[in-house]
C-alpha cells in the first residue's frame, strides 16, 4: 500500500513501520528469537516469508503477525528468498549451498537444487515463474534453471561473487551485482550487453522500479547508487552512509 515497511534482523525480529511518521507500529515479531537473514512480502502482501540464521523458512501473517507455517530443510542460515508471480511457490538460497522450491498451501519441499556455490546469495524467479536464477560464493557465476525441473539451463560467468539479481519485469533483462560492477544480460541470448561502473566494493543488493527505468543499489563502499536503466547511467551523486549497506529498496 506504498504507506508501511516491514525490516528484519539478525537480531530476531520482523518490523512495521509507518513511512509518513518513521515510527514502528505496535510490537516486534519474533519467534524462536533466531536471527533474520533475509525475507519476502507475497504478491498479495498479505504474507511475510522469512529466512533465519537456524534453516528454516517461516510465513508470517501481516495483519496478526503471526508464524502461519514453518518450513525446515536447510542446514544452514537461509540468505534469499524471492515468490513466484502467482504467489504459490516461494524460492529459497541457502549457505548451505542448496536452493530449495516450496509448495505454499502444502508446506512442502517440491524442489532442491545443488548449486555449484558453497553459499547461495541470491535467487529470484524470472516474472513468468518459469525460471530461477541463482548466484552466491565461490565459482563466480550466476546459474539460470528451470524452476519446475531444476534443470540447469544456462551459465553466466563473472570476475567475482555475485551477491544480487533482478530481472526487468518484462524477463527480457536479468541484472546482477558483483565485485564494483552491475552487470546486464539479454534473456533471448543470455550475452551481456552492459555494464555499471561507479562502486568500489561488491554491490550487495539491487532494486529496480515498477517501470524498469530506475535501479537502485547498496555496496560494501558505504554507498548507495541509482541508475537510468534507459541511459545506463548514474543518477546524481552517490548516496554516502557510514557503514557497508546490505540492502536497498524502491517504492
Amino acid at each position: 500500500d506504498t504507506r508501511r515497511i516491514i525490516t528484519c534482523s539478525w537480531d530476531g525480529s520482523l518490523r512495521l513501520w509507518d513511512l509518513k511518521s518513521g515510527t514502528q507500529t505496535r510490537e516486534d515479531w519474533r519467534d524462536d528469537n533466531d536471527g533474520v537473514f533475509s525475507m519476502a512480502l507475497s504478491p498479495n502482501g498479505e504474507i511475510v516469508a522469512s529466512g533465519c540464521g537456524d534453516g528454516k523458512v517461516r510465513l508470517w501473517d501481516v495483519e496478526t503477525r503471526k508464524v502461519i507455517s514453518k518450513w525446515a530443510g536447510h542446514t544452514w542460515v537461509v540468505r534469499t528468498l524471492c515468490w513466484s508471480a502467482d504467489g504459490e511457490r516461494v524460492a529459497s538460497g541457502s549457505w548451505d549451498g542448496t536452493a530449495r522450491v516450496w509448495d505454499v498451501k502444502r508446506g512442502k519441499n517440491v524442489l532442491t537444487i545443488k548449486t555449484w556455490h558453497k553459499g547461495v546469495w541470491a535467487v529470484t524467479y524470472s516474472p513468468d515463474s518459469s525460471k530461477l536464477a541463482t548466484s552466491g560464493d565461490d565459482r563466480n557465476v550466476v546459474q539460470i534453471w528451470d524452476a519446475k525441473t531444476g534443470k540447469l539451463l544456462n551459465t553466466l560467468k563473472h570476475e567475482g561473487w555475485v551477491h544480487s539479481l533482478a530481472w526487468t519485469s518484462d524477463g527480457k533483462k536479468l541484472i546482477s551485482g558483483s565485485y564494483k560492477l552491475i552487470r546486464i544480460f539479454d534473456t533471448a541470448t543470455w550475452q551481456q550487453i552492459a555494464i555499471l561502473e561507479g562502486h568500489t566494493q561488491h554491490v550487495n543488493a539491487i532494486s529496480l522500479s515498477r517501470n524498469d527505468r530506475l535501479l537502485v543499489s547498496a555496496s560494501d563502499d558505504q554507498t548507495a547508487r541509482l541508475w537510468n536503466l534507459d541511459t545506463n547511467l548514474s543518477v546524481g551523486p552517490p548516496l554516502q552512509h557510514q557503514q557497508n549497506l546490505r540492502s536497498a529498496a524502491l517504492s
